[in-house]
């Protein structure tokens, strides 16, 4: 097929168009080359997300206490804004689970949901997220992501998989529950359990039942019916709308509304409303924290998706830029009826998956979804909540990772704590604690690992000139020299330790007459450092021990010698630490080289 024409006035200056502009906007980048295979195979998943798009949006916005048709509208505007300002090209962003309880979690602490002040704390949320993302873009702030380290993330989503699933039951069997921890929603699932629906239940129960088997089994059967592998892998991905069309079917032929099954009801059959966020300060000031946590949780999560996919086509995506793009997806969210919104993981590997080459695949989702809207939502007047639970349910599970658990605490007792902990308070105390303690721990082990860096004494590995450490390799060392390897840059977190270490090594070992100080690793010394190391040399010149130093890097050595340390430095400083132990303890290099030889 041919090049598309895109609207010139987008294009006809690339060539001497500000690559400023083109880095705000991305569309100028791959837009210009977008051709008619491009569309066809933008085309394709687009119509492949807008299938599984509809039943998840009228899921997750019931899971965050709003009417349907919400999740709807917040499926629309943000996509075509995303694919502006978006640097992922399969990136899919909507609706999320975790979102969506985090939405209902913080709404639902200064209104009752159901309530016209409900919709208004979400669509502040969506725009305060939506601020905050776009202002940490412009300032290039895409790396404070990195303060949510990855157990801490992976604890909190399956601490959240949990609540969420948990809070669907009471959809799934008829019965009324509430909470937003899970205890909160154990101690009310046991309160109504006796009320159960039974026909709710008989209803619910094998919608989830067939779900779970579309996951797993719905595939196979199709290959061996004789579809190719990725024709069936994409017919699998139709399994919540055959549970949507069956149960609404049989809800509407046998009245089971009329038998206590609760059903989504009227959808209104409209585009987007345009709707401004609600200007009062006391409700921005109460919803400004629990946004500042939405609007991490969702960028990690997003760009997490974004980076995995871009890496598969040896893409790259800009985590500054995509906090614009995100941002400017939850303003538009929030002006269009619409509530907080992020780069869904599900969503994504579909639109990956189904062929999709740039970000127009996603405005052409919302082309779909807007269609939907005005035709369809007639049609799902009888959908019963037991279906959306369901749904919910079946696609959180797949986010509990419970065996990560043990994974991260055998690799390292400190990210598996910080783990933990982040599930245990997530599920007790809401996601906001969970997530504040999982946080606040790691930065406190972290400091703690820093206020301690690893020193190792270390010695020549015998026919080398490489020196290791002398716990755990047979190497050669001199009484009268202590060396010791810094593994870690010098900093006023942990100048001190490292100064009564020395310190105390050198008082447990009378015939040492010189430390050297091996900086291969060291690639800085902050002030509070160099003072320290000031007062080491003079301790040890007190004791008649002289201080060196070896492999020190150039910018560290540049920044010395700007300082009075050298002039008073008792010993030398020496440019590897074979040269500093073959001027200090000439014997055992000497022997050393004789047994070679004489081998």
């Amino acid at each position: 097929m041919g090049r598309i024409i895109l609207p010139t006035f987008l294009f006809r200056n690339r060539i001497t168009m500000q690559p400023r502009l083109a880095r705000y906007l991305p569309i100028l980048e791959w837009g210009r080359d977008y051709r008619g295979e491009t569309l066809v195979s933008d085309l394709v998943a687009a119509i492949i997300v807008t299938i599984m798009l509809i039943p998840q949006s009228l899921a997750y916005a019931m899971l965050a206490g709003l009417p349907p048709v919400v999740g709807l509208y917040a499926s629309m505007a943000p996509l075509v804004v995303y694919a502006l300002f978006g640097t992922s090209r399969t990136l899919a962003v909507g609706p999320v689970a975790v979102i969506s309880l985090m939405t209902a979690a913080a709404a639902g602490q200064v209104a009752a949901q159901g309530t016209a002040d409900y919709i208004a704390a979400a669509l502040v949320l969506a725009f305060l997220s939506g601020l905050i993302l776009v202002v940490m873009g412009l300032l290039r702030l895409g790396a404070l992501a990195n303060l949510l380290s990855h157990p801490v993330i992976s604890g909190f989503i399956t601490a959240a998989g949990l609540i969420i699933a948990a809070s669907q039951l009471g959809h799934l069997l008829g019965i009324r529950t509430s909470g937003h921890t899970l205890v909160e929603i154990a101690l009310s699932f046991a309160e109504t359990i006796a009320s159960l629906n039974l026909v709710t239940a008989a209803l619910g129960l094998p919608a989830l039942a067939f779900l779970f088997w579309v996951r797993k089994g719905f595939k196979p059967l199709l290959l061996k019916l004789g579809l190719p592998p990725r024709a069936a892998d994409l017919v699998a991905r139709t399994g919540p709308i055959i549970a949507i069309v069956a149960t609404t079917a049989a809800t509407a032929g046998l009245a089971l509304a009329d038998h206590g099954v609760r059903i989504v009801g009227e959808i209104p059959t409209s585009l987007p409303p345009l709707t401004l966020p609600l200007f009062d300060a006391e409700l921005w000031l109460q919803l400004a924290a629990p946004a500042l946590f939405l609007s991490l949780i969702g960028f990690v999560e997003s760009v997490s998706v974004a980076k995995t996919l871009a890496a598969k086509r040896r893409q790259r995506i800009r985590p500054d830029q995509e906090l614009i793009g995100l941002g400017a997806a939850n303003v538009a969210a929030s002006m269009t009826g619409g509530y907080p919104v992020t780069g869904g993981f599900a969503r994504s590997v579909v639109n990956f998956d189904a062929g999709a080459e740039t970000p127009a695949a996603g405005a052409f989702t919302a082309i779909g979804i807007g269609v939907a809207a005005l035709t369809l939502t007639p049609w799902l007047y009888y959908l019963p909540n037991a279906t959306l639970a369901a749904t919910i349910i079946v696609a959180v599970l797949s986010l509990v990772d419970l065996g990560a658990i043990s994974r991260t605490w055998s690799y390292s007792k400190r990210d598996g704590s910080a783990m933990l902990l982040t599930i245990g308070m997530t599920l007790v105390a809401g996601v906001e604690v969970g997530v504040t303690a999982g946080v606040g721990l790691s930065i406190l082990l972290f400091l703690h690992k820093a206020s301690r860096p690893h020193v190792a004494v270390v010695g020549l590995v015998p026919g080398t000139q490489h020196f290791r450490n002398i716990l755990r390799h047979d190497v050669l060392t001199s009484p009268q020299v202590l060396t010791m390897r810094i593994d870690e840059s010098l900093t006023f977190t942990n100048a001190g330790w490292l100064e009564e270490t020395v310190t105390d090594r050198v008082a447990a070992e009378p015939e040492v007459r010189h430390v050297v100080l091996m900086c291969s690793a060291v690639n800085e010394i902050d002030h509070s450092a160099l003072e320290t190391l000031e007062a080491l040399n003079q301790t040890l010149e007190a004791s008649g021990v002289h201080l060196h130093l070896s492999e020190v890097k150039g910018p560290v050595m540049d920044r010395l010698k700007r300082s009075h340390f050298l002039d008073a430095l008792t010993g030398n400083v020496f440019l590897s630490q074979y040269d500093a132990l073959a001027a200090l303890a000439p014997e055992l290099v000497a022997d050393e080289a004789a047994g070679k030889s004489k081998g």
